[in-house]
């Protein structure tokens, strides 16, 4: 006897429709594993660093992960946020909520100015325009040392209470001032997300696996490059912002090329095109510092040589090796 199909899928196993709910609830699900990490970590400040980092990378990967670009030249969108941030509450007077917008729009600005230059070039030619431009940035910020501060950094402006619904929090509290940023860690989360899920997020990652079938499909592959390229750099300030706000000093090194270098170790120990591993990559990378650095100064050989490992081993970096793992399918993560 013949049993007619009625067309319909059969039900998933329960771990699976578990795993398929955590996937199209992954902002919720990223921010209640953020919401529990100063509790997780030794410390809140080394948890503060991991939500800021995190941020920054997050930005990043829309560009690498997502979009198949590496850059070189991400710390010029981080440090770009913080300066300006900085600048604006201890020079210009401006409130932090009033401050970050304005630091987020210039730093949106020089990433288009960046992009408009960068993407008309490919491969390795396009991360050596963006190392170079960073750099460039970064001399800026040197020079202008009535501004920035020169070598010795921004100082001089601290926010020490945030106003919230006529009460009060007292920001130089930790625990207040890591759920603080987190709100706006929290903002930066959805906005990625709704970019991916968005119908310009299928074509990003059109373009990051066969440029030239993408432009053959009617699609303006260096306009869409530059417009990641302005919302990767706007992701990546807000990074900025937060780090301006948690220490009330910006170092000079943040617009290094060094930080960009360590931006990109943090994308690929995470793992790269996953939606949460850039947190990943960002703990594991500063716990790996903070614990290596108590044994000797040379911690950089130590994480350096353990990076290598991870990248041989684990070609997807660690969230995206552990969901590939995991019983769902893999473009859900």
């Amino acid at each position: 006897m013949m049993v007619q199909s009625t067309g319909e899928a059969p039900p998933l196993p329960q771990a699976q429709r578990l795993f398929a709910f955590l996937a199209d609830h992954r902002v919720l699900v990223s921010l209640v594993a953020l919401a529990l990490l100063p509790w997780l970590l030794p410390s809140k400040a080394l948890a503060v660093n991991v939500l800021i980092y995190g941020v920054v990378v997050m930005g990043y990967n829309l560009l690498f992960g997502y979009t198949g670009l590496l850059s070189f030249g991400h710390a010029a969108f981080f440090g770009t946020g913080a300066y300006l941030t900085g600048i604006a509450i201890g020079r210009w007077g401006l409130p932090w909520f009033a401050a970050v917008p304005v630091a987020i729009a210039a730093s949106t600005a020089l990433a288009a100015l960046i992009g408009t230059i960068s993407t008309r070039t490919r491969g390795i030619y396009f991360s050596m325009v963006t190392l170079a431009l960073a750099q460039l940035v970064y001399y800026v910020a040197l020079q202008a040392s009535s501004f920035t501060g020169g070598e010795n950094g921004l100082r001089g402006f601290t926010v020490d209470h945030i106003g919230l619904f006529g009460a009060q929090i007292n920001f130089l509290d930790p625990v207040n001032k890591y759920y603080v940023l987190m709100a706006l860690a929290a903002i930066a989360i959805w906005v990625q997300s709704r970019i991916l899920n968005s119908p310009f997020g299928a074509v990003i990652e059109a373009i990051r696996e066969n440029e030239q079938r993408a432009r053959a499909c009617g699609y303006d592959v260096e306009r869409c490059k530059l417009i990641v390229f302005m919302l990767s750099g706007a992701i990546s300030a807000v990074g900025g912002c937060m780090s301006a706000l948690h220490l009330s000093i910006v170092p000079l090194d943040i617009l290094h090329y060094q930080t960009s270098g360590m931006i990109v170790m943090m994308v690929l120990l995470g793992g790269a095109r996953s939606f949460f591993g850039p947190f990943v990559g960002a703990a594991v990378f500063l716990i790996l510092e903070d614990v290596v650095s108590l044994w000797t100064p040379h911690w950089q050989i130590v994480v350096g040589a353990i990076f290598v490992v991870f990248v041989l081993f684990l070609p997807k970096g660690i969230w995206g090796t552990f969901l590939d793992a995991l019983p769902i399918a893999r473009e859900r993560r």
